[in-house]
């Protein structure tokens, strides 16, 4: 069974780096692999963003804001960067972010109040943090989610199984699992695919994010990972932990865009520090920023210096 899945997922590998040197690779990693666990059900995103239920809410300033909330919520679905008319329309964009090892209660409480009032889509933490940060989140529109694996992505499956049922336990409306570098690099697509498709069951019905390490890899490792991650049944496939080489770029973002269509989101993290810098993203086909300058992105001021990590 091992050696037909690793067979399967090779080929599925193969065959998105030959449709990326071709003239259409849209479909990339519809292929699916034999896995302990089923393939996941396709979700098709709205085709279009839920009103509020406020009367005349239509014409309004926040019309835009809450119909790209409502998007954003299903978790595949991609804004056009026109509607960015100002640097307040990038905050349904943002997973405000705080992941280093230092952080404490009060920095937690201070990263969901601003999350409250500037209206960022979630606030992603480490797992052991994501039960507070629910807490803290209830009554809100802001969803706390849980980083799995994080940051090396090393770890055995069961691990990242168990710790993924234990954040969505603790309150995680969403997972970014860290992929296993060493076992794409080794060519192990098989164990790759399956480590994925076991965290994407476990996390079920919640949405999981594929994180790459991209400035650890070569473009075909990239487009791989990409296929790879989509085949097993990801919701977003996402460049950084922000603690790894390099970051978010907007070439890679576009490569990844190509790789997995309309149908599965993509997350831009690490190094995303200025509105400049979101714009640009968003242009390349991100739609999900990962950030720990979020506030700074919105409304347009000097971020403050990073801390641990390079959010």
């Amino acid at each position: 069974m091992a050696d037909q899945l690793d067979e399967l997922a090779s080929i599925i590998a193969e065959k998105a780096l030959q449709r990326m040197r071709g003239p259409d690779f849209a479909r990339i990693g519809r292929e699916e692999p034999t896995c302990s666990t089923p393939a996941p059900r396709a979700v098709t995103p709205a085709e279009t963003p839920k009103e509020c239920n406020t009367e005349g809410c239509a014409p309004c300033e926040e019309y835009q804001l809450c119909s790209a909330r409502e998007l954003y919520g299903i978790g595949t679905a991609r804004l056009s960067p026109l509607a960015l008319r100002t640097s307040r329309d990038l905050a349904p964009y943002i997973d405000h972010t705080l992941l280093k090892p230092e952080a404490t209660r009060d920095d937690l409480v201070k990263l969901c109040d601003e999350a409250r009032k500037y209206g960022f889509a979630t606030v992603c933490v480490n797992s052991s943090n994501v039960g507070l940060c629910s807490r803290l989140l209830q009554g809100s529109s802001v969803t706390a989610i849980a980083v799995v694996g994080f940051p090396l992505g090393a770890g055995t499956t069961s691990a990242k199984v168990f710790e993924t049922r234990e954040a969505i336990r603790a309150g995680a409306g969403e997972i970014d699992m860290v992929i296993n570098i060493g076992q794409l690099k080794a060519r192990n697509y098989g164990f790759v695919e399956c480590d994925i498709r076991e965290v994407v069951q476990a996390a079920k019905p919640k949405p999981v994010k594929v994180i790459l390490e991209t400035g650890a890899l070569t473009r075909d490792e990239k487009v791989i990972a990409c296929a790879l991650a989509k085949a097993a049944g990801a919701a977003f496939v996402k460049t950084s932990t922000g603690f790894g080489p390099g970051g978010a770029t907007a070439e890679d973002i576009a490569l990844m865009r190509g790789v997995v269509g309309d149908d599965v989101g993509v997350k831009a993290s690490g190094g995303v520090r200025t509105t400049a810098d979101a714009q640009k993203m968003v242009e390349a086909g991100a739609n999900r920023l990962g950030a720990s300058a979020s506030v700074a992105i919105v409304t347009g001021l000097q971020p403050v210096a990073a801390g641990a990590g390079k959010y």
